[in-house]
């Protein structure tokens, strides 16, 4: 009787997966039919007007614009020349720019309306370099729906999210924005913050197109200078930096943006053979690919296009549909298809893709459905919202160092000395990319401690940067006023135990803060020295949007806690992690090298031929350095101990790998753990690296207990990709590895 009901209940789940795989088809159909009718009723001027898109340019509310330009963009909008607008927000801006453009246009087509919702809108959560950091796909994708139900809210309808480009820098500024070095951590954090976004109904009034970027080797700038060159092999290209944006493909990702970077020595708006052969040929994408701001201008100081109307042919070759902010396409297609240069069929199939995108937004169906006021003042900024906040900032924290238990603190601990100019901050824990919150909005390290104990005295010690920092412009470093040292060195003096918070200011990590010094910035780190002259018993919190080289900190401070830049509810999470309320779990998404020197620096590198010391000089090596980095990928303490055991591999179907082990928690406390696996092809046709991650799993355990934690190895996991990006299988032997972090684990062979 009970496998009567397995088989009905198989039959049932079959049943509704294939009415549902129906009814989706069915639903594509109809969109595509009225895409087609639409279409048809068409101008090649009003095509090519979907493929435009501007910068909101006035306060819409107000009168239209007087100089002649703002004016001219202003009639297109009447005209129906503009498919999409972005950095216009508020449902009082948006209905009414939407009302102009529904109202007086011909067809009156909607706008789809965009903004870089990187990491929230007004409740703003951790950088994404730091969520990577919580290795909790269901934390991360809770993240990303914060931050769609509340960019919905306000009007928008489409993020420029998630950025999944792979770095192996952390000199590049954004590196704070993506998910670090791994492209199979990548790939699966780049699929969360997707589903996060788009949730199952597009149309729906919390859901918003996604945009994977930037399509692609962005993250591979040279000496992590942004906007810089790419000169990588198409190796590289298919395993590491193209996995995370084909993840994303696959999880319906509606929208692609191409990069600023060459890439072959030709520029990623221009690039045929990433956007047509690739994107939209092999993966078989459907959506629409939109120009990075101003990317088919940059064309030309690229050296590639004689001038604009060239780079508007180039990029609609390639495969690019939409022109942002560089008027190319509304200046210049019309000519060109007319000079027979750009088939009108190119243009039929990148305004498909814009129409389909604004069906399934259910724009036509009601252009004013994002523009609800009362949604609008209800969703911001909600208890719930906060308490996802919240949860996520707790687990991307991640404990470097903890010598001799030396956290948590007592509750009951008295005097408490709390150091750094980043320690009273509200701004800089919102990171950067945060344009849709309150300034100053973030609850500060201080508040959080505050809400535990009064016996806590505060001294700034020192500016972390000179000035107000702004957005657009150059942050300048504090490298010279020591003046609070002396008063943060007496109240160290004074007290049991210092917590320093130093770090980067929210805007000294993004985009265009490339560094080329990974130190404290500006005078902090002698600022901790002298602090550490007069009081050992040092807790050092780092705020911080990328991996920094803390050497002295790391030899001579007893506890060390990367707390990134973790948003609206910063210091509730650092001071819960601070005082034992929550155990940290985090681990790192990116290696911390000792040494700028060093990089790139990253775990899943290469052998060479030469890896060890011969006794000679002769090995690949620094002669003023180690290999090893500060703190490996993977890698995060916990207040608990968890223990690895009884490895097993059993290869009894070749075709699924089964590897397990035991893990137990041998701590006081309970724990979140995150067990990875990671493996070695041994010999290859194309040289493999020395470890891989292709498994991890995050669980809870009690004092005492114990998991049993299996992965399986398909060729999905053991298999590659050529220089051509053909997929390969071979058969051999391959070492394992399942552990707390890439260095450290139980390990094991197979062959198959």
């Amino acid at each position: 009787m009970r496998s009567y009901f397995i088989s009905m209940a198989s039959i049932f789940v079959a049943a509704v997966s294939l009415l549902t795989c129906q009814s989706n088809t069915a639903s594509r159909d109809a969109i595509d039919q009225r895409v087609d009718e639409l279409l048809a009723k068409m101008t090649l001027e009003e095509k090519i007007g979907q493929m435009n898109q501007y910068n909101g340019f006035w306060d819409v509310t107000g009168p239209a614009p007087n100089e002649e330009q703002a004016r001219k963009k202003y009639d297109h909008f009447k005209q129906g020349l503009v498919g999409s607008v972005l950095n216009v927000r508020g449902t009082a801006q948006v209905r009414k720019l939407q009302e102009l453009v529904v109202k007086e246009s011909r067809l009156g087509i909607p706008l789809i309306f965009g903004q870089d919702v990187i990491h929230g809108q007004e409740t703003i959560t951790p950088i994404p370099l730091a969520e990577a950091a919580s290795w909790d796909l269901a934390a991360i994708e809770k993240s990303a729906q914060v931050a769609a139900a509340e960019a919905a809210a306000i009007g928008l309808n489409w993020t420029f999210a998630p950025m999944i480009d792979i770095s192996r820098d952390p000199r590049w500024g954004r590196v704070m924005e993506g998910a670090g070095e791994d492209p199979y951590l990548g790939a699966k954090v780049a699929v969360a913050r997707v589903k996060g976004f788009q949730g199952n109904d597009l149309s729906a009034p919390n859901t918003i197109a996604a945009c994977a970027k930037h399509f692609a080797g962005y993250g591979f700038s040279e000496a992590g200078r942004d906007y810089n060159a790419v000169d990588i092999g198409t190796y590289t290209l298919h395993n590491v930096v193209l996995p995370p944006f084909k993840a994303a493909v696959d999880a319906d990702v509606k929208t692609v943006m191409n990069s600023f970077n060459v890439l072959n020595g030709v520029p990623a708006t221009g690039n045929k053979y990433l956007q047509r052969d690739i994107l939209k040929g092999r993966w078989k994408f459907n959506g629409l690919i939109v120009s990075d701001w101003a990317s088919i201008f940059e064309m030309i100081p690229h050296g590639h296009a004689r001038d604009l109307k060239q780079a508007a042919e180039l990029a609609i070759h390639a495969g690019n549909d939409m022109d942002m902010e560089s008027y190319a396409y509304v200046q210049h297609l019309k000519s060109l298809v007319e000079e027979g240069k750009v088939s009108e069929e190119q243009v039929n199939d990148a305004v498909r893709r814009i129409l389909r995108l604004k069906f399934e937004l259910g724009l036509f169906d009601d252009p004013y459905r994002y523009c609800d006021s009362v949604r609008e003042k209800s969703v911001l900024m909600q208890p719930d919202h906060l308490t996802a906040a919240l949860d996520v900032a707790r687990k991307s924290i991640v404990l470097l160092k903890n010598d001799r238990g030396f956290l948590p603190l007592n509750k009951a601990q008295k005097n408490i000395a709390v150091i750094g100019a980043l320690a009273a901050d509200k701004n800089s824990p919102l990171g950067n990319w945060r344009a849709g919150a309150d300034e100053n909005s973030a609850v500060s390290v201080l508040e959080g401690l505050q809400k535990y104990t009064l016996a806590i005295r505060y001294a700034k010690g020192a500016d972390v940067v000179v000035g107000k920092p702004e957005f657009i412009r150059e942050t300048a470093v504090n490298e010279t006023d020591s003046s609070g040292f002396r008063e943060a060195v007496a109240l160290a003096r004074q007290s049991d135990v210092v917590i320093m918070v130093l770090g980067e200011d929210g805007f000294l990590s993004g985009e265009g803060r490339s560094r080329t010094n990974l130190n404290l910035p500006g005078v902090q780190e002698r600022l901790l020295k002298a602090v550490h002259r007069v009081n050992k018993n040092i807790i050092l919190v780092l705020m911080n949007g990328r991996p920094l080289t803390i050497n002295w900190a790391n030899a001579n401070i007893p506890a060390i806690v990367e707390a990134w830049q973790l948003g609206t509810r910063s210091g509730d999470a650092i001071a819960q992690v601070l005082f034992g309320d929550y155990n940290p779990s985090g681990k790192l998404p990116m290696t911390f090298p000792k040494s700028v020197g060093q990089i790139p620096l990253y775990y899943n590198h290469f052998n060479t031929g030469r890896p060890d010391p011969t006794g000679l000089v002769f090995w690949s090596h620094y002669i003023d350095e180690t290999n090893e980095p500060l703190y490996p990928f993977g890698y995060g303490l916990s207040y608990s101990e968890f223990t690895y055991s009884d490895l097993k591999i059993d290869t009894t179907d070749r075709q699924a790998i089964n590897v397990s082990c035991t893990v137990t928690n041998t701590g006081r406390v309970a724990g979140e753990e995150v067990a990875q696996l990671y493996i070695r092809d041994r010999v290859s046709s194309l040289v493999r690296p020395v470890k891989e991650l292709k498994g991890f799993q995050k669980f809870t355990l009690e004092p005492g207990a114990s998991q049993n934690v299996q992965f399986v190895l398909t060729d999905a996991e053991l298999g590659f990709y050529d220089a051509d990006g053909q997929w390969l299988v071979e058969p051999g032997e391959f070492d394992v590895m399942i552990g707390t972090s890439s260095v450290k684990g139980l390990v094991g062979r197979f062959s198959r």
